[in-house]
């Protein structure tokens, strides 16, 4: 998607005119929704420096310049681009990254400078890493690109920075790997990024790159789960941006003090999709292959155990694996500090007590103590049972039990949904979860549908699933599960007879790992066995606990199934305090369906056994 496109001429024409952030505005509006007045008022100060870095030159006027083009699978958008030919004749596109800082200071993490942003001084990646990182996603992500072999050539523009000798980390020789990738010019460097530019368009772009490019087919992310065998060989298989980056190379600089005698715990708060797994699997196979660490990954939830376990068979033995991967009840009688590492994806689904028989007193108090240092990575709106205690405040308290260090930190950058931040705040809308500026979605940003016949969303479902094994659909828990018929792919649980449409839920015989199988295509998972898990496209059938009445959605708590330990209690906690349980309750039937609706990477179809409640959500779309 790009926000604003036109030619040299045009673009100039613009900036000169004095319109060119309102023309901005105005379509960002339209399809990602408002802004604040500083970056408005940052799109005017920049493009006002790159109207004269495109005056300077003899750069022919029918090159053509997009600006805010999102990068593809992430909800992070390219500055500046300028398509044109080169002397090759080879299509070239130049990725500028723009920037408003004067001031930068140096780390001693890979890739990220520190600088005031935001009211104070953060850690952020450098503009070269930036830049570079958004060339590589383009090229790995956007068929067309790589496909007809368009050239592309990043850099980054701070347009305040002065070239002086106390303000030069930008260009310290620790960041030279990311300025010899992409080149970082100051206030001073115009004529230089002028230069730079030219060297690799020399001719107009006659056969629209950029609508090309924006209207490419887009490669699916790459599954986590089956890059792990690779990762643990030592390859590279992801390169994380921004704030991901930053997470990384900050939880780095944490592990190497782990022999200080200072205990650690570390609170990384993200919501679906914003790269958490993929910063605790990366983090993990790094303590393990180049520190030698006795680390471990751990989740409450089974599912993502299972499917990578799955995944690695062949790469290692099982006991490795077993051991790599834990639930979250296996630290009831570890002593102190027996572990140099533990990572914890999920902390959300922590319990207070452990197994069949409620052992231990506190899973985070017990993965604190076992650990001297432990990293929680959660999201407070994907707790979805009753016995979900993990909390920011719980994890604070039991780390200031166990006279552990606190750190805080924040994951943003998007890579679900499209990239769509707009998708996720629509739907935290859209559910009462949060009240957010995104009242309507935009259906161009993410393949989102609601069908009115349960059978049609099966057969678009089993239609994506041909591509490559990665679409299923998944259902509220508001039918029964009956013991004796869990193995049986004839028995449908799910029956919607208004449609003659019926279905079964995924076989026990699979395990956790149903969702890989072929012939789970013919059955449909629920919260339990998908939450942690990612799919290409999801088809969510809503059940009647989650309806429209009286002008608003409301959730109810008697539709769920029996079967469903997951509201385990709520009859009791009605009797014995129901205000409370409401709240509870509510909160957890939102948070599953939120949770449901977010596993699709590329799309998600949804079908409403509540016909008023689908009606409305068509009302909330475009």
């Amino acid at each position: 998607m790009i926000v604003y496109s036109a030619s040299k001429k045009g673009f100039i024409d613009d900036v000169m005119k004095n319109r060119i952030d309102q023309k901005i505005y105005s379509v960002y509006q339209e399809k990602i929704g408002r802004t604040s007045i500083s970056e408005q008022n940052s799109w005017k100060n920049s493009m006002m420096y790159m109207s004269n870095v495109l005056l300077q030159s003899n750069i022919p006027d029918d090159v053509n310049i997009a600006i805010e083009y999102q990068v593809p699978n992430t909800g992070k958008r390219v500055d500046f681009i300028i398509a044109g030919v080169n002397e090759q004749e080879e299509e070239s596109v130049i990725i500028i990254e723009l920037k408003q800082w004067s001031e930068v200071e140096k780390t001693n993490k890979d890739g990220v400078v520190k600088t005031f942003v935001g009211g104070g001084l953060r850690n952020l990646t450098h503009p070269s890493y930036q830049a570079w990182t958004y060339a590589l996603l383009i090229k790995e992500y956007n068929e067309t690109v790589r496909d007809e072999n368009i050239q592309l050539y990043p850099c980054a523009y701070l347009h305040n920075y002065s070239r002086s000798e106390s303000y030069n980390s930008i260009l310290d020789p620790f960041y030279k790997e990311y300025l010899d990738k992409a080149p970082s010019f100051l206030r001073d460097d115009s004529v230089k990024l002028s230069n730079f530019i030219k060297k690799y368009i020399k001719k107009g772009d006659q056969k629209d790159i950029l609508y090309r490019i924006d209207n490419g087919r887009i490669k699916p992310s790459k599954s986590l789960g089956e890059q792990i065998g690779s990762m643990l060989d030592g390859n590279k298989e992801f390169f994380m941006i921004e704030d991901q980056k930053v997470v990384y190379e900050e939880l780095k600089e944490l592990s190497e003090q782990i022999g200080d005698g200072q205990k650690k715990t570390v609170i990384i708060k993200g919501g679906p999709g914003t790269g958490k797994s993929v910063i605790a699997i990366n983090l993990l196979v790094e303590l393990i292959n180049e520190y030698q660490y006795n680390a471990q990954y751990v989740t409450r939830n089974a599912a993502p155990r299972q499917v990578y376990s799955a995944l690695l068979k062949g790469y290692r033995t099982k006991s490795f694996i077993d051991n790599l991967f834990k639930g979250s009840g296996s630290y009831i009688d570890i002593e102190n500090n027996y572990f140099d590492c533990l990572i914890v994806d999920e902390a959300h689904r922590l319990n207070e007590r452990s197994g069949l028989f409620y052992k231990g007193e506190n899973q985070i108090k017990e993965i604190i103590n076992a650990s001297k240092l432990s990293i929680f990575f959660i999201d407070e709106a994907q707790r979805v049972t009753m016995r979900d205690k993990g909390s920011v405040e719980e994890i604070k308290y039991w780390a200031n039990i166990n006279n552990s260090a606190v750190y805080e930190m924040e994951l943003s950058s998007q890579f679900r949904c499209n990239g769509s931040d707009g998708y996720l705040a629509w739907l935290d809308n859209l559910l009462g979860i949060r009240e957010t500026a995104n009242p309507i979605l935009d259906t161009k940003e993410f393949d989102f549908r609601v069908f009115d016949n349960p059978k049609e969303l099966r057969d678009i479902i089993v239609k994506k699933n041909k591509i490559n094994n990665k679409s299923r659909i998944l259902a509220g828990y508001c039918w029964e599960w009956p013991s004796d018929k869990r193995d049986d792919t004839n028995y449908h649980d799910i029956q919607i007879p208004k449609y003659d449409f019926s279905i079964s839920w995924n076989l026990e015989k699979d395990g956790l790992a149903w969702i890989i199988q072929e012939h789970s295509i013919n059955e449909a998972g629920c919260i339990h066995t998908s939450q942690g898990l990612e799919l290409d496209y999801v088809g969510v059938i809503i059940g009647d606990d989650l309806r429209f009445e009286n002008g608003k959605i409301i959730t109810d708590v008697t539709k769920r199934a029996d079967s469903d330990q997951s509201v385990r209690g709520w009859k009791k906690g009605f009797k014995e305090n129901r205000a409370e349980t409401e709240i509870l309750v509510d909160e957890i039937i939102r948070n599953t369906y939120r949770t449901l609706l977010t596993r699709g990477m590329k799309g998600c179809y949804v079908y409403c056994t509540d016909e008023a409640l689908s009606n409305y959500i068509k009302r909330q779309i475009l």
